[in-house]
């Protein structure tokens, strides 16, 4: 009170004017009427002095709220917020062509910025405005669709928990909702209030939009009538994203860093090192490296370290099992790519266990679409593939062949007959697409491959006959010190910036590590015959280890000749067909991690990625072996430890790796050979 009397008093000395008689000095002496009428005049200013600005305003030139002119435009653009069954509300973008009646919606579901995916561009055009995943532009504007992309919830624009992956309701997610169930209730919500649309949905989504487009096939809406998962992710354990048969794919802690630390991506990685591959040593472990970056924050960081095995965790969670279970409804098809550097397992698991898991109900459902591509380059300029050249756009043959007639044959009031195949494959090596009835087949009457053992044999050879030569193996010495790059440095970290190569890295060639001396390289004579693989090679090692745990790596390749005509860089390159790692102590099981015995010849046995290849005349087959593919995945220490991802700089050990290739001690890959009958 008395600052406030302090105040008054200078106020009354500094603005007391002639018009009152009496001098401030000689205040006690005026009526106090007079005196009352003064305080409350000068109060009144007090008031407006200290809530009005220094300095005279300046109008503002930026309106309280913009709305955009649509003069020109060729759609109509609308944002809403959607409520789901929980009364969390999801931004949805939606893009109606003008003039559009009756017409199909093609419904992708991210976690990447709806606003971003469908307003990047500065054009009147829709096609333009068109952008990032998922949009393959040809298909949807040339068919007229209507574009309905949605944040998910817990991410930019919508409310909510942010989940990865989030998975069904059940043991895994105690709550009533789902990625099912949002995307029941957003297609319920689009057919009762889009009134150019015809009542039919379709969805569609490349990786984690592709996991997406899985989800709603269990408890479809009525109104969905196809999806087009490209790409998904499925099972994060046994070969998408997280590991692959338990080594952890840790050039992916920035994503996930990125991904789950804020709800719109705001907080970014910061690298330490140009080449990733002495970040990652620097660092040590997985676990040290996450923990400089305050990665424990992160609560899906704190589930990848506290489930480094095939639990329930993973195998609940994993779409392949859990459509198998689930009756295919809505017609379906699923986008594989053979050098898909990310999720390589995913869309070819689904379609193996629905297959065997229901081979009458998904007869004209169940579609498969194979090609030559990495991860999403089917919607994007796919003529080649690092220096492999496929004669021409097959990305756009993809789009406009296969793609287009399939939506439009189920989105169409009035829908053309379908022509697409239940499975299309490109073949790799000819260059050719194959209509086909069924996978694995390999040719269009439908003949099975037959499986054929590729055996290793002394002196570096391949062969298809059993070796002979008792007591045969090779070995050589796996230092985690001095890891096995995954490919020639400098690594660069996972992105799709053009100054990266990370999207191509599954055909580079592999003749940097034919040479060194922990890698052990294998190959056939010169074919003279061509020989076609359709479906998953295996790898078969009888091996031992002077350590207690173990990493290993089968890379089967195509070595063109020393000189190819009209293409001399592809002179004797080594070119991948199918590549992949296993963590040895997962050999007994995938769901507990336990000791190797040490200096014993062990039974190793995992599938390789899917391949539709023709090794040529004037080729060879090679197979290479190695213990570490670094950095992509992180170093096994060799010692058998509880959990990698903890493990101590002391932890990380030599060891002498032995392979053998012998009578009762065969190494070998199975080999899918297609002999096409007439």
């Amino acid at each position: 009170m008395v600052g406030h009397l302090d105040t008054l008093h200078n106020v009354l000395r500094r603005f007391v004017s002639g018009g009152i008689s009496v001098r401030v000095r000689n205040l006690k002496y005026c009526s106090l009427a007079a005196f009352l009428m003064v305080c409350g005049w000068l109060a009144a200013l007090v008031v407006q002095a200290q809530t009005a600005p220094l300095y005279p305003d300046y109008p503002s030139e930026t309106p309280e709220k913009f709305v955009p002119s649509t003069d020109g435009m060729d759609y109509v653009s609308r944002e809403v917020m959607i409520p789901m069954r929980d009364a969390v509300k999801l931004r949805t973008i939606i893009l109606v062509p003008k003039g559009a009646k009756h017409e199909g919606m093609l419904l992708t579901r991210t976690p990447y910025d709806a606003r971003q995916l469908t307003s990047n561009a500065h054009s009147v055009h829709l096609g333009v405005s068109l952008w990032g995943y998922d949009n393959a532009t040809e298909t949807i504007i040339e068919g007229g669709y209507i574009r309905v992309v949605q944040d998910i919830r817990g991410k930019y624009g919508s409310e909510g928990d942010y989940v990865m992956n989030r998975p069904v309701h059940g043991p895994l997610n105690p709550t009533p909702v789902d990625e099912s169930t949002d995307t029941w209730d957003t297609i319920d919500w689009l057919v009762k209030n889009v009134p150019e649309s015809n009542g039919r949905v379709g969805v569609l989504g490349i990786s984690y939009d592709g996991f997406l487009a899985l989800m709603p096939l269990v408890h479809p809406h009525p109104a969905l009538k196809v999806a087009v998962p490209m790409n998904p992710m499925v099972d994060g354990w046994r070969g998408d994203d997280w590991f692959h048969n338990g080594a952890f794919r840790q050039q992916n802690l920035p994503y996930i860093y990125e991904q789950t630390a804020t709800r719109s991506n705001e907080e970014h990685w910061q690298q330490s090192n140009f080449d990733d591959y002495d970040m990652y040593m620097r660092a040590g472990s997985a676990g040290e490296l996450a923990k400089e970056r305050g990665m424990e924050q992160i609560g899906f960081w704190k589930k990848l370290t506290e489930h480094p095995a095939y639990d329930n965790f993973w195998s609940e969670q994993a779409v392949d099992k859990l459509l198998a279970k689930e009756p295919l409804t809505v017609p379906t098809m699923l986008v594989a790519s053979l050098w898909d550097q990310e999720d390589i397992y995913g869309a070819m698991a689904v379609y193996k266990e629905m297959q065997a898991s229901q081979p009458d109900s998904v007869k004209g459902r169940l579609f498969l679409v194979m090609g030559p591509w990495h991860h999403g380059q089917e919607i994007g300029e796919a003529s080649s593939l690092g220096a492999i050249k496929f004669g021409s756009d097959t990305g756009f043959y993809f789009r406009t062949e296969i793609m287009a007639p399939f939506l439009a044959h189920y989105l169409k009031d009035d829908a053309p007959e379908l022509t697409v195949s239940p499975v299309t494959a490109f073949e790799t090596g000819t260059s050719r697409w194959e209509k086909l009835q069924f996978w694995p087949s390999g040719c269009a009457n439908g003949c099975r491959p037959k499986v054929t053992p590729l055996y290793l044999e002394a002196d570096g050879k391949l062969g298809f006959a059993a070796p002979t030569v008792e007591g045969s193996y090779d070995e050589y010495v796996s230092d985690p010190a001095k890891p096995v790059p995954f490919r020639t440095r400098p690594s660069q970290p996972v992105g799709y910036t053009p100054n990266l190569s990370w999207v191509r890295w599954l055909v580079d060639d592999q003749r940097e590590f034919s040479g060194r001396t922990d890698v052990l390289t294998y190959s056939t004579e010169t074919l003279t015959e061509p020989m076609k693989i359709s479906g998953e090679p295996v790898a078969n090692l009888v091996a031992g280890t002077t350590g207690t745990d173990v990493d290993w790596v089968v890379k089967l390749i195509d070595v063109y000749p020393d000189e190819v005509p009209g293409q001399p860089d592809l002179g004797g390159y080594q070119l991948p067909v199918a590549m992949d790692i296993f963590r040895g102590r997962y050999r007994e099981s995938l769901t507990k991690a336990t000791p190797i015995t040490s200096n014993a010849p062990l039974a190793y046995r995992f599938a390789l990625p899917t391949a539709n290849h023709v090794f040529l005349p004037g080729h060879k087959i090679m197979v290479q072996i190695q213990s570490s593919w670094f950095p992509l995945y992180d170093r096994n220490p060799q010692v058998f430890v509880p959990n990698i991802f903890f493990a101590k700089p002391k932890d990380y050990t030599k060891a002498t790796e032995r392979i053998y290739h012998a009578p009762g001690n065969n190494s070998y890959v199975e080999l899918p050979v297609v002999t096409e009958t007439k």
